[in-house]
């Protein structure tokens, strides 16, 4: 007969049991926190919130931020009517002689009476001589929410040089760069603007490329800003309307385009396949912003809060956008600043839309995403 342990020897049984099952609930637990905790203290500008989203989708948790946006956001529709809610920075158009020709038109909502200053283009930026090196205007872009506005800026490239640069962690973390993180403080005293690139990498779809670093394959038609060696920009389908050549000196991609010859590309409204991030994001009413080239060839960038995926190509096809992509979405991500000099070689920044929550020296510091900025050419 099988004599059963004493009760103490029981205990010290179980008890071990339990400090052998904690012992390895808290060895799996390490790892995720040392990388947490890297995440957290990560060098480069970056919220504690966006720090930590990315992380969790960093380490397979991509399709659960999706789910909880595409719930929290597309749950927040604008209301129907009212007033603009957000008004840009520079409202009163001031056009200089000779300098508006040219210009696209802004179309504004059919059927809908345009609101004072609406669709007019304002000079924001001057250099000493007097031309103009910035472009803004304001508009409507859903007729189905009034109150929805978005912002656009007019970068001639005739004025203009276009630059690409890299965070601390994208395109790739680590990744090695001659001029740092943020904007070279050579470039300073002829900056005009900075702006947000593209997705994270990893759900850009697509590549990043520098004569300095071929950090992430380039993917065939992929949306791609083009930078040249003068500072000129194409934007285009990689490979099939835009492509490598000794001019070019960087290739940021992201998505597929939603603007081509001035119109609007077919499925924006069922983003199959996911060619524009994931199924059902284009519902998301949130922050957006897109670059695209006019019939001249200038850029125009446009951004704007309760934008879904179609509004967002609506707004930059009534800028008189011919080629266009979308950039970065939501209000982390979403910043356009315009650099004026200020005294004793100071600058002074000013957000496209004063709703902006990036602080106006985003880029005058490392930060962790890659992005561009303009100087004078």
């Amino acid at each position: 007969m099988k004599q059963s342990l004493p009760l103490p020897a029981k205990k010290m049984r179980r008890r071990r049991r339990r400090q052998v099952i904690a012992l390895v609930i808290c060895l799996l637990l390490v790892a995720p926190a040392i990388s947490y905790a890297r995440a957290l203290l990560y060098p480069g500008s970056a919220s504690f919130a966006v720090r930590t989203v990315e992380w969790v989708r960093d380490h397979g948790g991509g399709g659960v931020i999706d789910a909880v946006e595409t719930w929290k956001y597309s749950r927040q529709a604008p209301p129907a009517s009212g007033s603009p809610h957000d008004m840009p920075t520079v409202q009163q158009p001031t056009p200089i002689a000779g300098q508006s020709v040219g210009l696209p038109r802004v179309r504004t909502l059919r059927g809908v009476g345009a609101l004072p200053h609406e669709g007019a283009w304002s000079s924001a930026r001057t250099d000493a001589g007097g031309r103009t090196l910035v472009w803004t205007t304001w508009f409507r872009p859903d007729p189905a929410h009034l109150p929805v506005t978005a912002a656009a800026a007019l970068l001639p490239q005739a004025t203009d040089a276009l630059r690409l640069m890299p965070g601390t962690r994208e395109p790739v973390v680590g990744m090695a760069s001659k001029n740092g993180y943020s904007i070279p403080s050579d470039a300073r005293s002829n900056l005009v603007a900075a702006f947000n690139a593209g997705f994270k990498m990893a759900d850009s779809h697509g590549g990043w490329w520098t004569t300095d670093s071929p950090a992430v394959p380039l993917v065939d038609g992929r949306a791609s800003v083009v930078v040249y060696r003068n500072g000129t920009a194409r934007i285009g389908e990689w490979n099939r309307n835009v492509s490598m050549t000794p001019d070019v000196v960087a290739v940021r991609q992201n998505l597929d385009m939603v603007v081509t010859g001035g119109r609007l590309v077919d499925g924006l409204t069922q983003n199959a396949q996911g060619r524009w991030g994931s199924v059902r994001s284009q519902f998301q009413y949130t922050w957006r912003s897109g670059l695209g080239t006019d019939a001249k060839g200038d850029l125009i960038y446009v951004a704007g809060q309760g934008l879904t995926l179609a509004s967002l190509a609506s707004a930059m096809q009534q800028t008189g956008i011919q080629q266009g992509m979308e950039l970065d979405i939501h209000a982390a991500m979403v910043s356009f600043t315009i650099q004026q000099p200020g005294a004793g070689g100071s600058l002074v920044s000013k957000q496209l839309l004063p709703s902006m929550t990036s602080p106006t020296d985003r880029y005058l510091v490392d930060d962790q995403r890659d992005f561009f900025y303009v100087v004078t050419r």
